[in-house]
This record gives structure tokens, C-alpha cells and sequence, in this order.
């Protein structure tokens, strides 16, 4: 074939206009000489091959424009044969760089060419060509391959079905903002750019493209049991960053994929994730493996979920009770045990262990030897935080050689009035989900002559059965009679323990029970916000229209001296609990809430929709709170506590939010009013709970030795906040400092010691962080007792440090072991070799990267700190769950081979 291409056969010389040709041509031919010395020496560095490569290309181009049918075929075919094999194999394909001059004329020939397979051929060409040369904005890439024979896909290489997804994007987004119809035609190729990338572990790029296209279901078709996980993993992940509804989509869409593969455990992390009790029920019905069922009990277990299992779910008798069991979580106990003796912390602590005055200087050892009640209050505290869980200690529980009169009824009358309550509620912190022994210890209590005694064995009783389901429900037996006591201190210690032992539970019995304390005229204030509290906690998170109506009642019927008290503020409260995390559903409640006494009105907003929008990181609502903050009160109110709490209880969902809003709480220290700075420790300590960050650490410090007392208590309580069960010894060093630095100051001095014993919670075994299954899954009920400590926090000199200072037990909800704990597949303690280090974030990277970094290799039981994650180190056995927290059954590898 000559290479020189013959007039007769192309070019415009054919053509029967030849004058304007010609002029064109001699036009041309002007500059000629000083263009052909630029084109040689632009390519004047190119290898023989390059050089022939690109006269061959040309010459394909003066053919494709031939007028034979047959010459063009070969020279369309011979070019796509040479761009499919660069575009695979090189980086920076050469036949691109060197037909790049001649887009504009293959597409001009496009144009011209009538309809046939040749006219295709030669748009899927134009279309890998307009990558990288058409110009931007134009889609020309989408628009031929629309036009072309829309083929394989992948056969053009990574790149250009890379750009073609971008296009479609664009393409959809115009149609979109135009209310143009849609393309059908636009479907093929996203189908078939779907199918390449889930085939080529490009999940994210897949579901990133049908997000664009608002067609999630094309996922369903195209996914395989290989890339189920990682596809799911990518969906989840991003679900929080989406704006509602959209979240809940995508998480349902997770969940489909788990259930049509199999992966059970998972596909309970999202029904849990979604609130949606049928999804929950549908994994037992679905699941047939006895031991997967044992594992998903574990996990409702852990989230606190009430749940009951009925026949269609198990069959068997004997094991659906064996499995609600699990659910009902009796082994806490017995596993958070095992764990201390493992690692070896079973002896008791007294709080001077905490303290460690030793190590302080001379000038307060005269002050600390002083036996006051305020500092046998805050003994009692440390103490029951220090030995939570463990069944044994030095001030309350009584040895077994000695009498009932022993040391635990002289401790507890050390303490004076309401504080002999915290003390006898202490002692079920101390049993903390051993319910047998709980009320066999606690029962002398409750024949006691003295009322704060009963009322705080009462509270222990719902202390000692908090996160714990019973079928016999003993906590309602013994609490139901003391509710209509006349007594207000024993009222609430029953309401109150009701509130903590059926968290979560949604029993119509106890709201019946408390709806009618409500609904009397006669009962004190402090009675009805501890009820209000109480009914928010049993049905946290249900959206209850009729307890909602009673509780604003309740509200409404508050003269105006009853709502300037600060216990006032738990009825907003507990109205907020009942949204917890329900977005816009509290919406009809929030415009109600504009009608109420102007005292309270705002106040009330602030709470229901920080509480509605909790742990759903919407920025919206962040920028809302902000610009509360930036107002200037009117006497007497005081949303703006609320409004900064809301800040961080929006933002605590994941750590880019995180991030940012510890940043802007600073300005908000800067720059805010003095009520707004009181909130900030707070908020901060709600943002970083068991989890202490450096920054977060030493802006805390800072403001413990801060001029306003408010803002120095509320400090010193978060500094015990972030870093509570973790036993750092940085914060426990600064605490033993501000020991002395405020050993004047009894207020603060007493905060001081809350702080050290929640630094030391459980003996470093427990966090008090909502957030769970790799953080996750945020739990209500946590969550909840976190906020009701915090908002009691806003005004601790008339809660905490007055005569409600049992408000602390609230965090009983929050409390969880932080513990990996194997089981086999008889539920009987397995030890095992597993790696434990920090998480590191593998959403959307390609290959199988280590999900851990830094690991340190131990034997089962271990504890988990903040961030970090397990995996194990043997394959002698398979994980029922992949997510290794909590108890986890471990079954035998049946393709494991010893090497010995």
C-alpha cells in the first residue's frame, strides 16, 4: 500500500466547487515552509517507531475519510486496534497525543457520513479521542459513545470509563436543574460502567455514579458475594456525610445486599442503624445457623435493644431460651469478671488509692485528714466508679464473716441526708449488673427506718439492673410499690430507678405507672422532672405522641417561679428523649413548643432539636446553634447552655465533624458570653467522652484554673469525661494538682474528686463512649444518660452540688465494658492470640490493606481503647462476627492444618 495518498481517490481537489479549495489551499501554503521546521521540530525527538507509529495514524486518517467503503473499514479498524492497545498498556497513550490534530476532522467526516455501522465504529473512536480533546463542558465522550456500538466497555481502559462516569454525572445534574426528561439511552452505558468497575474493585466509583443517577438498584443486580463486604462497607460509610433521607436509603440498601448474601451480623448492624424492628426480625427469621443466632444476641445485647424472640425466629423452646438469654444480657457480669481476673484488678480500691495525696504538697494534708460530708460524698462517688462492676470494695459491701451491722452501715452514716441516698445507691454501682447479688445486698437497705436510705436502695436496685433484661421483671415488683409512697425522696428513688433499669424498654406498664404521677396537680416539682426524666428514658427514641402530650401538660401546668427552677429544665428534656435521633419528626413538637411560656420557650426549642438531631452530624442544624450562641440574652433566659450542647451532640457522629466543631467551640471561648463559655467544657467533654485528645486535654486544663468557678467546675468534670475508664495518667496527674490548687474551694475540690474517680471507671475496664460495633452504632439509651448528666451540669451548684448530686448515676447507662472476650461455640471462654492497634480507615482503597497499625499481639480477653481495633492472629479459628468487640463466638477452621 503506497503511502502516498492518491488525489484521484481523496481531497477536496474531486470536489465541483474547486475555486474556494484551491484559494484555501494556496492560503496555505504561505507559511508552509516555517510550519512543516515548527512540526519537525516538535517531533524531531521522537524514536523511529514513535515517528512511524504516527505517519501510519495519519494515514488511517486520510482513509477512515476515503470514499471506499472497504479502505475504511480496515483503517477504522486498524486505528481502534492501536488506541484499545495503548490505552491499556501505556500511561499516556501515544496514538491520543498523536491524533490529536486530527480530532476536529474525524469529527467533521462524522458528521457527513450517512448512517451505518462504519458511521458507529467510528463514534466509539471519537469517543475514547474526546478524553482528552474535546473541549470542557462539551460531554462529546458520552455524547458518541451514546452514538457508537456501545460495546465492551472496559476494552478502552480504566481511564476512559473513569471519565465517561464523570460525564454521565454532569449530563444527569444539567437534566436535572432543567426538568428536562430524562435520556433512557444515558442507562446502558451506566449499567454496563457499573458492571466493569464492581468486576475491576471499584466499588466506591460504581456506587458514586449511581448516587449521581439516583438509581441505588442497579446495585442490587450487579453485586456478587466477592465484593458484597467492601461494597457495603464504601455505602455505610458515606451514609452519615448524606442529608436525610437520603442516609436511610443507603443504609437500606446495605442492608438489602447483606441479607441476599448471607451476612447476617452485618445486616443487623444496619437494621440497628436504621431503628427498623421488622429489618431486626427478618435477620432471625432469615438466619438458620443456631451459632449466627447466638452472635446477632450478643450484638442486640451490646446496642441495649429489648427484644423479645418468639417462634417463627427459634423453634426450639430450649434454644430460644438459651438465645433470650443473651439478649437479656445475664453474662455481663460474669464476662466483665473474667476479664478483671485476667487481668489481674480484682482487689478492691479505696479512694485515697485514687487520691494519692502522697505525692501532693505539705499544705493540704491538714485540710484532707478532716472527715467532712462533702468529702464522704465525693469518697462515696470514687468509690463506687473505681470498683463498678467488681461486687466488692471496702466502704459498702460488708465481708461475709461479719455481721449486717458491719463497716458499710458506718460509712453510710458518714454521709448526711441526701447523701446517705448516693451512698446506699452506690452500693448497686458497685454490683453493677450482678442482679442477684444486687438485691440480695441491697434488700437490708430497704427496710431501713431512715428514707434516704430506701430511696437510695431503690435507686441502686435500678442501678444494679441497668443494660439487664429479666423475664421476672424484679425491678418492677419491688419499685411499682414505692412509687406511690408519700415521701418525695423515696418517690424518686424508685421513678429514677425505674428509668435506669427499663431504659429503652418501651413498657406500657411503667408508663402507665408514671403517666399518672404526671397527671396529678399536687406532686412537687422535683417528683414530676424526675418522672418526665424517667418516662423519656423507658421510651427514648419512640416518638410516643401520647407520653409527649403528657409531658407537655406537665409543662404547661408549671407556674413561673416553678419554671425558673433548674430541675424545671428536665421536662424539655425529657420531651427531647423521646425524638432522640428521629430528625424531623420532632418538627410538629418544636412549632408546639413556640407557644409555651416565654421563660422556657426557647430553652425547650434548643433541647428537642439538638436531641432530634443528635448523632446525625447535619450541618444545618450545627450553623442553627451557632447562630443561637451568637445572640445577646435577655435576663432571665438560658438556651444558650442548650444550643452549645446541641453543637457537639450533632457532631459527634464521626471525626471530621469532630475535628471542626472543637474548632469552633475555641471561637466560641473567645469570643462568646459568659453562660456560652460555661457550656463549652461541656460540650467538649460530650465530643472526646473516653477518648482524651491531647488539644482537647490542655484547652480543658486551661479552663480548670479559670476566674468564673462555673466555668472551672464544669472543666474539671469534663477533664473526668474524656478520659473516663482509661486510667490516663496525664489527666489523673493534672486532677491530683487541682486537688491541691483548689483545696479551699469545696465545690470544686468535690469536682475534683468525681473527676478522679471517673479517670479510674471500673479500674480502667469501662468507657462511657454511646458509640459501639467500630463505631458504629450509637446506642439511645448511652446517649441519653450522657445528655441528662450534661444538662444537670449547666447549673451544678443547685443539681450536683445540692442535694440531686445522684443525677451522676445517670451515666450507668453509658457505662460498657471496653473488652474483646471470645467465646466457643458452647459460649465457654476461648483464649486466643489477636492483634490489637490503632483503626485505620480502609473505606475505598484498593487491594486488602491492613486494617490495623501499630498492634501489639496478646491472648483473649483484651480491653479495646478508643480508635483501636482487633483482629485475630490465628486461623485456627473463624470469627461468627467480623467485628471483633464485645463477646465473640469463635467456630473451629475446618481447612486449618497445624504445622507440628
Amino acid at each position: 500500500m503506497s503511502k502516498t495518498p492518491n488525489p484521484s481517490s481523496t481531497g477536496p481537489s474531486g470536489n465541483a466547487d474547486d475555486g474556494k479549495p484551491a484559494g484555501e489551499e494556496a492560503t496555505v501554503k504561505v507559511p508552509s515552509k516555517d510550519s512543516k521546521k515548527r512540526d519537525d521540530k516538535k517531533y524531531e525527538h521522537l524514536s523511529e517507531e514513535d515517528l512511524a507509529l504516527k505517519q501510519q495514524l495519519e494515514l488511517y486518517v486520510e482513509r477512515i475519510q476515503d470514499a471506499d467503503p472497504g479502505l475504511q473499514k480496515v483503517a477504522l479498524e486498524s486505528m481502534r486496534q492501536e488506541i484499545r492497545t495503548a490505552t491499556i498498556s501505556m500511561t499516556v497513550p501515544k496514538p491520543l497525543k498523536f491524533l490529536r490534530p486530527h480530532y476536529g476532522t474525524l469529527k467533521g467526516f462524522y458528521e457527513k457520513m450517512p448512517d451505518s455501522d462504519l458511521k458507529t465504529l467510528l463514534a466509539d473512536i471519537l469517543s475514547v479521542l474526546a478524553l482528552t480533546m474535546s473541549a470542557e463542558g462539551e460531554r462529546e465522550s458520552l455524547k458518541y459513545r451514546v452514538l457508537g456500538s456501545q460495546g465492551d466497555i472496559g476494552s478502552w481502559g480504566y481511564e476512559y470509563v473513569r471519565n465517561l462516569a464523570g460525564e454521565i454525572g454532569q449530563e444527569y445534574a444539567r437534566l436535572e436543574s432543567e426538568q428536562e426528561r430524562p435520556l433512557y439511552d444515558l442507562m446502558k452505558p451506566v449499567q454496563q460502567i457499573v458492571s466493569f468497575n464492581l468486576k475491576h474493585n471499584a466499588e466506591p466509583d460504581a456506587v458514586d455514579l449511581l448516587i449521581e443517577v439516583e438509581d441505588l438498584d442497579l446495585l442490587l443486580e450487579h453485586v456478587d458475594s466477592s465484593n458484597c463486604k467492601r461494597t457495603c462497607s464504601y455505602l455505610t460509610s458515606f451514609a452519615k456525610y448524606l442529608p436525610w433521607p437520603d442516609d436511610i436509603l443507603v443504609l437500606d440498601y446495605a442492608y438489602t445486599i447483606y441479607m441476599k448474601f448471607e451476612e447476617y451480623p452485618l445486616a443487623l448492624v444496619s437494621a440497628l442503624a436504621l431503628d427498623n424492628m421488622e429489618f431486626i426480625k427478618k435477620v432471625f427469621t432469615s438466619c438458620d445457623d443456631n451459632l449466627q443466632k447466638r452472635q446477632l444476641c450478643y450484638i442486640l445485647a451490646r446496642h441495649g435493644q429489648t427484644f423479645d424472640l418468639d417462634e417463627k425466629m427459634c423453634a426450639s423452646d430450649e434454644d430460644r431460651e438459651a438465645l433470650q438469654e443473651i439478649v437479656n444480657n445475664v453474662k455481663l457480669s460474669e464476662g466483665y469478671l473474667a476479664l478483671a481476673r485476667d487481668i489481674e484488678v480484682m482487689e478492691p480500691k479505696i479512694p485515697d488509692d485514687i487520691y494519692k495525696r502522697h505525692l501532693l504538697d505539705g499544705r493540704a494534708s491538714g485540710e484532707q485528714s478532716v472527715n467532712s460530708a462533702r468529702q464522704n460524698l465525693a469518697a462515696t462517688f470514687v468509690n463506687a466508679f473505681v470498683n463498678a462492676g467488681f461486687g466488692q470494695d471496702k466502704l459498702m459491701t460488708v465481708p461475709s464473716e461479719a455481721t449486717s451491722g458491719g463497716s458499710s452501715t458506718s460509712w453510710l452514716f458518714k454521709n448526711k441526708e441526701h447523701g446517705k441516698a448516693s451512698a446506699a445507691a452506690s452500693l448497686g454501682m458497685i454490683l453493677l449488673w450482678d442482679v442477684d447479688s444486687g438485691l440480695a445486698q441491697l434488700d437490708k437497705y430497704l427496710h431501713s427506718t431512715d428514707t434516704y436510705v430506701i430511696a437510695g436502695a431503690l435507686l441502686g436496685v435500678g442501678i444494679v439492673h441497668c443494660g439487664i433484661k429479666n423475664d421476672l421483671e424484679p425491678a418492677l415488683a419491688l419499685l411499682s410499690d414505692y412509687v406511690r409512697k408519700d415521701d418525695p425522696s423515696i418517690r424518686i428513688g424508685a421513678i429514677m430507678g425505674l428509668g435506669l433499669s427499663y431504659a429503652g424498654a418501651r413498657n406500657e406498664e411503667i408508663s402507665s405507672i408514671l403517666i399518672h404521677i404526671l397527671e396529678d396537680n399536687k406532686v412537687p416539682l422535683d417528683v414530676i422532672a424526675f418522672t418526665a426524666i424517667s418516662l423519656g428514658l423507658v421510651y427514648v427514641g419512640s416518638c410516643h405522641h401520647e407520653i409527649a402530650q403528657e409531658i407537655i401538660y406537665a409543662l404547661t401546668d408549671r407556674s413561673e417561679a416553678e419554671l425558673g427552677e433548674p430541675l424545671a429544665r428536665l421536662l424539655p428534656l425529657a420531651l427531647g428523649l423521646l425524638y432522640l435521633g428521629k430528625q424531623d419528626d420532632v418538627d410538629s413538637i418544636a412549632d408546639l413548643s413556640k407557644t409555651f411560656h416565654k421563660k422556657i420557650r426557647k430553652h425547650c426549642n434548643m433541647i428537642l432539636l439538638s436531641c432530634a438531631y443528635a448523632g446525625t452530624g447535619n450541618v444545618l442544624k450545627v450553623q442553627h446553634f451557632l447562630g443561637q450562641c451568637g445572640q445577646h440574652l435577655v435576663k432571665g433566659e438560658s438556651f444558650q447552655g442548650p444550643a452549645v450542647l446541641g453543637i457537639a451532640m450533632v457532631a459527634v457522629s464521626e471525626e471530621l465533624g469532630i475535628e471542626m466543631t472543637i474548632r469552633s467551640l475555641e471561637h466560641l471561648l473567645q469570643y462568646g458570653d459568659q453562660n456560652i463559655r460555661r457550656a463549652v467544657p461541656l460540650a467538649l467533654g460530650l465530643l472526646c467522652i473516653s477518648n482524651p485528645k491531647v488539644n482537647v486535654m490542655d484547652t480543658l486544663s486551661r479552663l480548670s484554673r479559670d476566674s468564673d468557678i462555673e466555668v472551672a467546675m464544669a472543666a474539671i468534670i469534663s477533664l473526668g469525661l474524656i478520659s473516663a475508664g482509661t486510667n490516663n495518667a496525664r489527666i489523673a496527674g493534672m486532677l491530683r494538682n487541682l486537688s491541691n490548687y483548689h483545696y479551699r474551694e469545696a465545690n470544686l475540690l468535690f469536682c475534683v474528686r468525681i473527676a478522679q474517680g471517673l479517670v479510674h471507671l471500673g479500674k480502667g475496664l469501662i468507657t462511657l463512649s454511646p458509640y459501639h460495633s467500630e463505631r458504629f452504632l450509637l446506642s439511645p439509651t448511652a446517649l441519653a444518660g450522657l445528655i441528662i448528666m450534661l444538662h444537670m451540669c449547666l447549673d451544678m451548684k443547685s443539681i450536683i452540688l445540692g442535694k440531686y448530686h445522684y443525677v451522676l448515676y445517670f451515666l450507668t447507662l453509658a457505662m460498657q465494658p471496653r473488652m474483646l472476650l471470645t467465646v466457643d461455640e458452647n459460649l465457654k471462654p476461648l483464649s486466643v492470640p489477636v492483634r490489637v492497634g490503632q483503626a485505620v480507615d480502609v473505606i475505598g482503597q484498593a487491594g486488602r490493606p491492613k486494617t490495623i497499625t501499630g498492634f501489639q499481639t496478646h491472648l483473649t480477653p483484651v480491653l479495646l481503647g478508643a480508635g483501636e481495633r482487633a483482629e485475630l492472629a490465628t486461623e485456627k479459628y473463624i470469627p461468627v462476627s467480623p467485628i471483633l468487640e464485645g463477646f465473640v463466638i469463635l467456630k473451629e477452621n475446618p481447612e486449618y492444618r497445624d504445622d507440628n
